[in-house]
């Protein structure tokens, strides 16, 4: 068995995220080998299993990190805003944008995958990832449920409130063409602030 130094395990765990964040996004779950992970990282296939028990526990890493990033970005987003409404849609615009334009950022939060997934690790596994891997409850949602100007009290109304909506997502995408590019982004700004009207209250 190989022998690593704490930075040296670091530092291969961080790549083997970051490489398999590419392969994942390029190729997906299924198509994606743990041989082709450690051939991109440089390792064996026996030395990846001193830092992963299986694909999914690497594949669950990959998804946690996807949403710290994303959150972080929306972090940058949201903090332009003014007010709570230009809050409100500056978090549902990023997220629409990721989710279009990132295919792991769409099965993070459409497919849920890293719910689905999280279950099948052991316990070990779990906490070298992070304690809060299922959250569901959206960044924001519980501050502003504790506005007086929100019409909802409850932060996981809000939060699957918000994610609902981003289920439209798929429309642009559907086989049967519900909606054509120009047409999506006229809904898709219609139903934000549709959205954000029915949210707060005048």
């Amino acid at each position: 068995m190989s022998r690593f130094s704490e930075s040296e395990r670091d530092r291969i765990r961080s790549q083997l995220i970051e490489d398999g964040r590419e392969l994942f996004a390029r190729f997906g779950f299924d198509r994606t080998r743990i041989r082709d992970v450690t051939e991109s990282v440089g390792i064996g296939t026996s030395t990846f299993y001193q830092f992963f028990d299986s694909k999914e526990a690497l594949y669950v890493a990959v998804l946690h990190a996807e949403r710290e990033r994303l959150e972080t970005h929306i972090d940058e987003a949201v903090s332009e805003a003014d007010t709570p409404r230009e809050e409100v849609k500056t978090m549902l615009r990023t997220t629409f944008r990721e989710v279009r334009s990132n295919r792991l950022a769409s099965r993070l939060i459409v497919e849920g995958e890293l719910q689905l997934l999280y279950d099948q690790l052991s316990e070990a596994e779990r906490q070298s990832i992070g304690p809060d891997a299922r959250e569901t409850e959206l960044p924001y949602a519980r501050r502003w449920a504790a506005m007086d100007e929100v019409r909802y009290d409850d932060p996981d109304l809000i939060s699957g409130l918000f994610r609902s909506l981003i289920f439209v997502t798929r429309a642009q995408d559907s086989p049967i063409g519900i909606l054509h590019v120009s047409e999506y982004e006229e809904v898709e700004t219609a139903l934000i602030e549709t959205i954000v009207d029915g949210l707060f209250v005048d």
